[in-house]
Protein backbone atom coordinates (compact mmCIF):
# COMPACT_ATOMS: atom_id res chain seq x y z
CA UNK A 1 0.00 0.00 0.00
CA UNK A 2 1.61 3.60 -1.15
CA UNK A 3 2.33 6.07 1.89
CA UNK A 4 0.81 8.59 2.26
CA UNK A 5 1.61 12.51 2.12
CA UNK A 6 1.95 14.39 4.39
CA UNK A 7 1.54 18.15 4.01
CA UNK A 8 0.88 21.46 6.47
CA UNK A 9 -1.03 24.10 5.44
CA UNK A 10 -2.28 27.43 7.15
CA UNK A 11 -5.93 27.29 7.64
CA UNK A 12 -6.17 31.34 7.29
CA UNK A 13 -4.35 31.44 4.02
CA UNK A 14 -3.88 28.01 2.54
CA UNK A 15 0.06 27.99 1.73
CA UNK A 16 1.48 25.14 2.40
CA UNK A 17 4.63 24.30 4.30
CA UNK A 18 7.69 21.71 4.44
CA UNK A 19 6.95 21.05 8.04
CA UNK A 20 4.97 22.25 11.19
CA UNK A 21 5.55 25.88 12.26
CA UNK A 22 4.59 28.30 15.23
CA UNK A 23 3.89 31.00 12.70
CA UNK A 24 2.85 31.12 8.91
CA UNK A 25 5.64 32.32 6.61
CA UNK A 26 2.91 34.04 4.53
CA UNK A 27 0.09 35.75 6.30
CA UNK A 28 2.37 35.89 9.74
CA UNK A 29 -0.61 33.84 11.94
CA UNK A 30 0.59 31.88 14.65
CA UNK A 31 -1.27 28.30 15.66
CA UNK A 32 -2.89 27.83 12.21
CA UNK A 33 -0.44 25.00 10.46
CA UNK A 34 -2.34 21.87 10.84
CA UNK A 35 -1.16 18.73 9.33
CA UNK A 36 -3.62 16.73 7.09
CA UNK A 37 -2.60 13.16 5.21
CA UNK A 38 -3.25 12.80 1.34
CA UNK A 39 -3.75 9.34 1.09
CA UNK A 40 -3.30 7.63 -2.99
CA UNK A 41 -6.84 8.00 -4.96
CA UNK A 42 -8.76 5.06 -5.68
CA UNK A 43 -9.03 3.42 -9.03
CA UNK A 44 -12.71 4.86 -9.44
CA UNK A 45 -12.20 7.67 -7.92
CA UNK A 46 -9.42 8.46 -9.68
CA UNK A 47 -11.28 7.58 -13.26
CA UNK A 48 -14.29 9.66 -12.45
CA UNK A 49 -11.52 12.63 -11.99
CA UNK A 50 -9.97 11.83 -15.17
CA UNK A 51 -13.05 12.02 -16.77
CA UNK A 52 -13.98 15.71 -15.43
CA UNK A 53 -10.21 16.84 -16.58
CA UNK A 54 -11.27 15.85 -20.45
CA UNK A 55 -9.14 15.79 -22.83
CA UNK A 56 -6.27 17.27 -24.59
CA UNK A 57 -7.12 20.67 -25.93
CA UNK A 58 -5.11 22.20 -29.07
CA UNK A 59 -3.94 25.05 -29.09
CA UNK A 60 -5.74 28.68 -30.92
CA UNK A 61 -4.96 31.66 -32.01
CA UNK A 62 -6.86 34.69 -30.08
CA UNK A 63 -8.31 36.22 -32.62
CA UNK A 64 -10.10 32.87 -34.13
CA UNK A 65 -11.56 31.89 -31.20
CA UNK A 66 -15.78 32.12 -32.28
CA UNK A 67 -17.16 34.00 -29.41
CA UNK A 68 -20.90 32.66 -28.45
CA UNK A 69 -23.16 34.94 -25.90
CA UNK A 70 -24.67 32.60 -23.66
CA UNK A 71 -27.87 33.99 -22.51
CA UNK A 72 -27.99 34.99 -18.73
CA UNK A 73 -30.66 33.53 -16.06
CA UNK A 74 -32.81 35.86 -14.13
CA UNK A 75 -32.53 34.63 -10.35
CA UNK A 76 -36.30 36.64 -10.12
CA UNK A 77 -34.28 38.86 -7.62
CA UNK A 78 -33.70 41.94 -9.05
CA UNK A 79 -30.61 43.35 -6.64
CA UNK A 80 -29.17 39.23 -6.50
CA UNK A 81 -29.22 40.09 -10.36
CA UNK A 82 -27.45 43.10 -9.73
CA UNK A 83 -24.75 41.77 -7.55
CA UNK A 84 -24.17 38.37 -10.33
CA UNK A 85 -23.70 41.09 -12.86
CA UNK A 86 -27.08 40.89 -14.45
CA UNK A 87 -28.01 37.01 -13.61
CA UNK A 88 -26.74 33.35 -13.81
CA UNK A 89 -24.13 32.54 -16.05
CA UNK A 90 -24.01 28.86 -17.40
CA UNK A 91 -21.59 26.44 -15.85
CA UNK A 92 -20.60 29.50 -13.47
CA UNK A 93 -19.39 28.68 -10.15
CA UNK A 94 -20.72 31.34 -7.40
CA UNK A 95 -19.42 31.38 -3.41
CA UNK A 96 -21.63 32.78 -0.92
CA UNK A 97 -20.60 33.64 2.02
CA UNK A 98 -21.96 35.52 5.54
CA UNK A 99 -21.76 34.93 9.35
CA UNK A 100 -24.38 32.42 10.87
CA UNK A 101 -27.80 33.80 10.29
CA UNK A 102 -27.15 36.50 7.83
CA UNK A 103 -29.52 34.20 5.56
CA UNK A 104 -27.40 32.26 2.63
CA UNK A 105 -29.77 29.69 3.00
CA UNK A 106 -32.79 31.81 2.89
CA UNK A 107 -31.82 33.57 0.12
CA UNK A 108 -30.94 30.82 -2.20
CA UNK A 109 -33.72 28.84 -1.30
CA UNK A 110 -35.93 31.70 -2.37
CA UNK A 111 -34.18 32.16 -5.94
CA UNK A 112 -34.12 28.33 -6.20
CA UNK A 113 -38.19 28.70 -5.68
CA UNK A 114 -38.67 31.06 -8.25
CA UNK A 115 -36.05 29.27 -10.66
CA UNK A 116 -37.30 26.19 -10.33
CA UNK A 117 -41.14 27.49 -12.58
CA UNK A 118 -38.84 27.47 -15.41
CA UNK A 119 -35.63 25.87 -14.48
CA UNK A 120 -34.27 22.33 -13.48
CA UNK A 121 -32.56 23.13 -10.17
CA UNK A 122 -31.18 20.99 -6.83
CA UNK A 123 -30.87 21.83 -3.40
CA UNK A 124 -28.12 19.95 -1.92
CA UNK A 125 -28.27 20.34 2.39
CA UNK A 126 -25.41 18.88 4.62
CA UNK A 127 -26.14 21.18 7.78
CA UNK A 128 -29.82 20.72 7.67
CA UNK A 129 -32.20 17.96 7.54
CA UNK A 130 -34.93 18.25 4.52
CA UNK A 131 -37.29 18.35 7.07
CA UNK A 132 -36.20 21.91 8.51
CA UNK A 133 -35.79 23.42 4.82
CA UNK A 134 -39.18 22.36 4.00
CA UNK A 135 -40.22 23.97 7.34
CA UNK A 136 -38.50 27.12 6.29
CA UNK A 137 -39.98 27.57 2.81
CA UNK A 138 -43.52 26.71 4.14
CA UNK A 139 -43.15 29.59 6.78
CA UNK A 140 -41.47 32.03 3.74
CA UNK A 141 -44.92 31.02 1.77
CA UNK A 142 -42.26 30.60 -1.10
CA UNK A 143 -43.65 28.25 -4.02
CA UNK A 144 -41.88 24.71 -3.81
CA UNK A 145 -43.44 23.07 -6.56
CA UNK A 146 -40.34 21.80 -8.70
CA UNK A 147 -37.50 21.91 -6.16
CA UNK A 148 -35.91 18.86 -5.55
CA UNK A 149 -34.20 18.75 -2.43
CA UNK A 150 -31.26 16.10 -1.76
CA UNK A 151 -29.73 15.74 2.18
CA UNK A 152 -25.60 14.69 1.13
CA UNK A 153 -22.22 15.29 2.60
CA UNK A 154 -20.38 12.92 0.03
CA UNK A 155 -19.71 14.88 -2.95
CA UNK A 156 -18.41 11.81 -5.60
CA UNK A 157 -22.29 10.79 -4.19
CA UNK A 158 -23.63 14.15 -5.22
CA UNK A 159 -21.70 14.43 -8.55
CA UNK A 160 -23.69 11.08 -9.35
CA UNK A 161 -27.29 11.74 -8.55
CA UNK A 162 -26.47 15.28 -10.50
CA UNK A 163 -25.05 13.15 -13.26
CA UNK A 164 -28.74 11.60 -13.30
CA UNK A 165 -31.50 14.65 -12.44
CA UNK A 166 -29.17 16.98 -14.71
CA UNK A 167 -30.18 20.02 -12.69
CA UNK A 168 -29.61 23.79 -14.69
CA UNK A 169 -28.98 25.01 -11.01
CA UNK A 170 -26.87 23.66 -8.55
CA UNK A 171 -26.76 25.00 -4.62
CA UNK A 172 -24.77 22.74 -2.14
CA UNK A 173 -24.55 24.40 1.05
CA UNK A 174 -22.30 24.50 2.35
CA UNK A 175 -18.76 23.44 1.29
CA UNK A 176 -17.50 23.24 4.74
CA UNK A 177 -19.32 19.71 5.63
CA UNK A 178 -18.52 18.11 2.40
CA UNK A 179 -15.80 15.69 2.01
CA UNK A 180 -14.23 13.13 -0.70
CA UNK A 181 -13.71 9.49 0.51
CA UNK A 182 -10.29 9.63 -1.00
CA UNK A 183 -8.94 12.18 1.10
CA UNK A 184 -8.01 11.51 4.64
CA UNK A 185 -8.78 14.51 7.10
CA UNK A 186 -11.66 15.82 8.53
CA UNK A 187 -14.60 17.42 6.64
CA UNK A 188 -14.10 21.10 6.56
CA UNK A 189 -10.02 20.86 6.75
CA UNK A 190 -8.31 22.69 4.38
CA UNK A 191 -7.57 19.67 2.00
CA UNK A 192 -11.16 18.43 2.28
CA UNK A 193 -12.41 22.06 1.39
CA UNK A 194 -10.07 22.34 -1.58
CA UNK A 195 -10.85 19.21 -3.09
CA UNK A 196 -14.39 18.79 -2.55
CA UNK A 197 -14.59 22.80 -4.28
CA UNK A 198 -12.90 21.79 -7.00
CA UNK A 199 -14.51 18.60 -8.18
CA UNK A 200 -17.80 20.43 -8.14
CA UNK A 201 -16.63 23.41 -10.04
CA UNK A 202 -15.00 20.77 -12.81
CA UNK A 203 -18.31 19.06 -12.95
CA UNK A 204 -20.64 22.08 -13.00
CA UNK A 205 -17.99 23.29 -16.39
CA UNK A 206 -18.05 20.43 -17.93
CA UNK A 207 -21.56 20.35 -17.82
CA UNK A 208 -23.02 23.86 -17.70
CA UNK A 209 -24.39 23.89 -14.57
CA UNK A 210 -24.60 27.06 -12.37
CA UNK A 211 -23.39 25.87 -9.44
CA UNK A 212 -24.00 27.57 -5.93
CA UNK A 213 -21.63 26.76 -2.79
CA UNK A 214 -22.15 28.55 0.40
CA UNK A 215 -19.78 29.14 2.87
CA UNK A 216 -18.85 30.40 6.28
CA UNK A 217 -16.98 33.04 7.43
CA UNK A 218 -14.04 33.83 10.00
CA UNK A 219 -14.44 36.08 13.19
CA UNK A 220 -12.89 39.25 10.53
CA UNK A 221 -15.63 38.40 8.22
CA UNK A 222 -13.60 37.15 5.31
CA UNK A 223 -14.11 34.02 3.64
CA UNK A 224 -13.22 30.71 5.79
CA UNK A 225 -11.05 28.01 3.78
CA UNK A 226 -7.91 28.21 1.84
CA UNK A 227 -7.33 30.64 0.21
CA UNK A 228 -7.14 29.04 -3.55
CA UNK A 229 -11.01 28.32 -3.06
CA UNK A 230 -11.41 32.12 -4.29
CA UNK A 231 -9.32 31.57 -7.22
CA UNK A 232 -11.66 28.26 -8.12
CA UNK A 233 -14.91 29.75 -8.40
CA UNK A 234 -15.86 32.70 -11.22
CA UNK A 235 -18.27 34.95 -8.59
CA UNK A 236 -17.66 35.26 -4.79
CA UNK A 237 -20.34 37.27 -2.79
CA UNK A 238 -20.68 38.24 0.53
CA UNK A 239 -23.49 38.64 2.81
CA UNK A 240 -23.34 41.36 5.22
CA UNK A 241 -25.74 42.50 8.49
CA UNK A 242 -26.19 42.66 12.36
CA UNK A 243 -28.34 40.59 13.97
CA UNK A 244 -29.70 44.24 15.36
CA UNK A 245 -30.58 45.23 12.24
CA UNK A 246 -33.10 44.37 9.77
CA UNK A 247 -31.08 44.99 6.52
CA UNK A 248 -28.66 42.65 4.94
CA UNK A 249 -26.40 43.73 2.19
CA UNK A 250 -24.95 41.46 -0.35
CA UNK A 251 -21.63 42.56 -1.87
CA UNK A 252 -19.24 41.39 -5.00
CA UNK A 253 -16.08 40.40 -3.91
CA UNK A 254 -14.62 38.84 -7.05
CA UNK A 255 -16.96 38.37 -10.60
CA UNK A 256 -15.84 37.35 -13.81
CA UNK A 257 -18.61 38.57 -15.82
CA UNK A 258 -19.96 42.13 -14.25
CA UNK A 259 -18.68 44.93 -11.99
CA UNK A 260 -16.94 44.08 -8.62
CA UNK A 261 -18.00 45.59 -5.44
CA UNK A 262 -21.35 45.64 -6.97
CA UNK A 263 -23.95 46.11 -4.19
CA UNK A 264 -27.54 44.85 -3.30
CA UNK A 265 -29.49 45.42 -0.34
CA UNK A 266 -32.09 43.78 1.33
CA UNK A 267 -34.58 43.55 4.20
CA UNK A 268 -35.07 40.58 6.41
CA UNK A 269 -38.67 40.22 7.06
CA UNK A 270 -41.38 37.62 7.84
CA UNK A 271 -41.26 36.65 4.40
CA UNK A 272 -37.59 36.18 3.73
CA UNK A 273 -35.57 38.68 2.49
CA UNK A 274 -37.54 41.45 0.41
CA UNK A 275 -34.87 43.70 -2.28
CA UNK A 276 -34.24 47.17 -1.71
CA UNK A 277 -34.97 49.07 -4.93
CA UNK A 278 -33.50 52.45 -3.70
CA UNK A 279 -31.41 51.49 -0.67
CA UNK A 280 -30.79 55.66 -0.39
CA UNK A 281 -34.19 56.11 0.53
CA UNK A 282 -32.60 54.22 3.87
CA UNK A 283 -29.79 55.14 4.74
CA UNK A 284 -30.80 58.72 4.24
CA UNK A 285 -33.43 58.38 7.03
CA UNK A 286 -32.50 61.49 8.89
CA UNK A 287 -33.57 63.54 12.24
CA UNK A 288 -36.23 66.25 11.18
CA UNK A 289 -33.77 69.20 11.98
CA UNK A 290 -29.76 69.56 11.65
CA UNK A 291 -27.17 68.18 14.08
CA UNK A 292 -23.33 69.27 13.91
CA UNK A 293 -21.58 66.19 12.46
CA UNK A 294 -24.03 64.85 10.14
CA UNK A 295 -22.86 65.47 6.37
CA UNK A 296 -24.69 63.03 3.23
CA UNK A 297 -21.79 61.93 1.15
CA UNK A 298 -22.26 59.98 -2.37
CA UNK A 299 -20.54 57.00 -2.93
CA UNK A 300 -19.88 54.70 -5.89
CA UNK A 301 -20.78 51.02 -5.68
CA UNK A 302 -19.99 49.19 -8.67
CA UNK A 303 -22.16 50.64 -11.03
CA UNK A 304 -24.16 53.10 -9.22
CA UNK A 305 -24.10 55.98 -7.74
CA UNK A 306 -25.61 55.40 -3.36
CA UNK A 307 -25.97 58.57 -0.50
CA UNK A 308 -25.24 57.30 2.82
CA UNK A 309 -24.53 59.97 5.93
CA UNK A 310 -21.45 60.30 7.79
CA UNK A 311 -21.96 61.28 11.59
CA UNK A 312 -18.76 62.53 13.75
CA UNK A 313 -18.33 63.13 17.54
CA UNK A 314 -15.22 65.69 18.82
CA UNK A 315 -15.47 65.10 22.53
CA UNK A 316 -12.53 66.37 24.67
CA UNK A 317 -10.23 63.93 25.87
CA UNK A 318 -10.95 62.40 29.24
CA UNK A 319 -8.41 59.60 30.02
CA UNK A 320 -5.33 61.31 28.51
CA UNK A 321 -4.60 59.26 25.40
CA UNK A 322 -7.12 60.93 22.16
CA UNK A 323 -9.21 58.18 20.41
CA UNK A 324 -9.44 57.86 16.72
CA UNK A 325 -12.00 55.26 16.09
CA UNK A 326 -14.03 54.37 12.62
CA UNK A 327 -16.88 52.09 12.05
CA UNK A 328 -17.67 51.59 8.34
CA UNK A 329 -14.61 53.55 7.36
CA UNK A 330 -10.74 53.02 7.90
CA UNK A 331 -8.95 53.97 10.68
CA UNK A 332 -5.63 54.54 9.62
CA UNK A 333 -7.47 56.82 7.39
CA UNK A 334 -8.84 59.02 9.56
CA UNK A 335 -5.87 59.68 11.67
CA UNK A 336 -4.00 60.89 8.19
CA UNK A 337 -7.01 62.76 7.41
CA UNK A 338 -6.82 64.52 10.84
CA UNK A 339 -2.93 65.47 10.58
CA UNK A 340 -3.88 66.63 6.80
CA UNK A 341 -7.10 69.19 8.91
CA UNK A 342 -4.71 70.10 11.68
CA UNK A 343 -1.34 71.02 8.72
CA UNK A 344 -3.47 72.88 6.24
CA UNK A 345 -6.91 73.63 7.80
CA UNK A 346 -5.45 74.65 11.27
CA UNK A 347 -7.73 72.76 12.89
CA UNK A 348 -6.03 71.45 16.52
CA UNK A 349 -7.60 67.45 17.36
CA UNK A 350 -4.91 66.07 19.16
CA UNK A 351 -6.73 66.80 22.50
CA UNK A 352 -9.94 65.55 21.03
CA UNK A 353 -12.14 62.34 20.94
CA UNK A 354 -12.73 61.72 17.17
CA UNK A 355 -15.50 59.26 16.51
CA UNK A 356 -16.86 59.05 13.05
CA UNK A 357 -19.58 56.64 12.07
CA UNK A 358 -21.09 55.63 8.46
CA UNK A 359 -25.19 54.86 9.37
CA UNK A 360 -26.65 52.01 8.02
CA UNK A 361 -23.67 49.61 8.21
CA UNK A 362 -22.20 50.80 4.85
CA UNK A 363 -18.49 49.66 4.69
CA UNK A 364 -16.75 52.61 2.72
CA UNK A 365 -13.41 51.91 1.00
CA UNK A 366 -13.20 54.52 -1.40
CA UNK A 367 -11.11 57.91 -1.06
CA UNK A 368 -14.12 60.14 -2.55
CA UNK A 369 -15.64 60.13 1.56
CA UNK A 370 -11.86 61.94 2.28
CA UNK A 371 -13.58 65.95 2.35
CA UNK A 372 -16.94 64.50 3.87
CA UNK A 373 -15.51 62.98 6.54
CA UNK A 374 -13.62 65.69 7.73
CA UNK A 375 -16.48 68.18 6.83
CA UNK A 376 -18.75 66.02 10.02
CA UNK A 377 -15.60 66.45 12.15
CA UNK A 378 -15.57 70.06 11.73
CA UNK A 379 -19.17 70.60 11.81
CA UNK A 380 -18.98 68.41 15.02
CA UNK A 381 -15.93 70.30 16.70
CA UNK A 382 -17.22 73.66 15.83
CA UNK A 383 -20.75 72.71 16.73
CA UNK A 384 -22.48 74.11 14.17
CA UNK A 385 -24.82 72.24 11.78
CA UNK A 386 -24.72 72.19 7.76
CA UNK A 387 -27.37 72.21 6.12
CA UNK A 388 -29.13 69.24 5.21
CA UNK A 389 -30.13 69.89 1.26
CA UNK A 390 -25.65 69.83 1.07
CA UNK A 391 -23.89 66.77 0.15
CA UNK A 392 -20.10 66.48 -0.28
CA UNK A 393 -18.04 64.37 -2.04
CA UNK A 394 -13.64 64.69 -3.37
CA UNK A 395 -10.69 63.38 -2.32
CA UNK A 396 -8.01 65.14 0.66
CA UNK A 397 -4.50 64.76 -0.59
CA UNK A 398 -1.53 65.31 1.90
CA UNK A 399 -1.05 68.45 0.87
CA UNK A 400 -4.22 70.04 1.64
CA UNK A 401 -5.77 69.53 -1.77
CA UNK A 402 -8.99 68.06 -3.43
CA UNK A 403 -9.13 66.09 -5.95
CA UNK A 404 -11.97 64.62 -8.22
CA UNK A 405 -13.44 61.64 -7.72
CA UNK A 406 -14.89 59.35 -10.99
CA UNK A 407 -18.19 59.99 -11.79
CA UNK A 408 -18.60 62.53 -10.15
CA UNK A 409 -21.72 64.10 -12.63
CA UNK A 410 -23.85 61.21 -12.13
CA UNK A 411 -23.20 61.61 -8.20
CA UNK A 412 -24.41 64.99 -8.81
CA UNK A 413 -27.46 64.27 -10.71
CA UNK A 414 -28.12 61.25 -8.22
CA UNK A 415 -28.26 63.35 -4.92
CA UNK A 416 -30.45 66.10 -7.15
CA UNK A 417 -32.90 63.54 -7.84
CA UNK A 418 -33.49 63.13 -3.87
CA UNK A 419 -33.68 66.66 -3.06
CA UNK A 420 -30.48 67.95 -2.67
CA UNK A 421 -29.74 71.33 -3.65
CA UNK A 422 -26.08 72.16 -2.66
CA UNK A 423 -23.04 69.86 -3.50
CA UNK A 424 -19.60 71.18 -2.72
CA UNK A 425 -16.99 68.97 -4.71
CA UNK A 426 -14.00 68.98 -6.40
CA UNK A 427 -13.12 71.83 -9.17
CA UNK A 428 -12.44 69.05 -11.67
CA UNK A 429 -15.82 67.66 -10.82
CA UNK A 430 -17.93 70.70 -11.83
CA UNK A 431 -20.34 70.60 -14.44
CA UNK A 432 -19.91 71.97 -17.68
CA UNK A 433 -23.41 72.38 -17.57
CA UNK A 434 -25.93 73.32 -14.89
CA UNK A 435 -27.70 70.38 -13.31
CA UNK A 436 -31.04 71.76 -12.63
CA UNK A 437 -32.09 72.79 -9.13
CA UNK A 438 -28.30 72.05 -8.17
CA UNK A 439 -26.02 75.00 -6.60
CA UNK A 440 -22.54 73.40 -6.92
CA UNK A 441 -19.68 75.21 -4.90
CA UNK A 442 -16.42 74.08 -5.96
CA UNK A 443 -13.45 73.84 -4.20
CA UNK A 444 -9.55 73.05 -5.41
CA UNK A 445 -8.35 73.51 -1.78
CA UNK A 446 -8.94 72.45 2.53
CA UNK A 447 -9.05 76.04 3.03
CA UNK A 448 -11.52 76.56 0.56
CA UNK A 449 -13.48 74.30 1.90
CA UNK A 450 -12.91 75.38 5.25
CA UNK A 451 -14.24 78.72 4.37
CA UNK A 452 -17.61 77.24 1.83
CA UNK A 453 -18.44 75.44 5.04
CA UNK A 454 -18.47 78.41 7.19
CA UNK A 455 -20.70 80.29 5.19
CA UNK A 456 -23.10 77.80 4.45
CA UNK A 457 -23.18 76.90 8.15
CA UNK A 458 -24.07 80.31 9.04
Amino acid sequence: MAKSKVAYVCSDCGSESAKWAGQCLSCKAWNTITEFRVGKASSAGASRREGYAGALSDVQQLDEIELSDSARMSTGIGEFDRVLGGGLVPGSAVLIGGHPGAGKSTLLLQALCLLAERQSVLYVTGEESLQQVALRARRLGLPTAGVRMLSETNVERIVQIAEREKPGVLVVDSIQVMHIADVESAPGSVSQVRESAAFLTRYAKQTQTVLFLVGHVTKDGSLAGPKVLEHMIDCSVLLEGTSDSRFRTLRGIKNRFGAVNELGVFAMLEQGLKEVKNPSAIFLNRASEAAPGSVVMVVWEGTRPLLVEVQALVDATQGGYPRRVAVGMDQNRLAMLLAVLHRHGGLHCSDQDVFVNVVGGVKVAETSADLALLSAVVSSFRDRALPQDLIILGEVGLSGEIRPVPNGLERIQEAAKHGFRRALVPKANAPKKAVEGMQVIPVSRLSEALDALADLSD
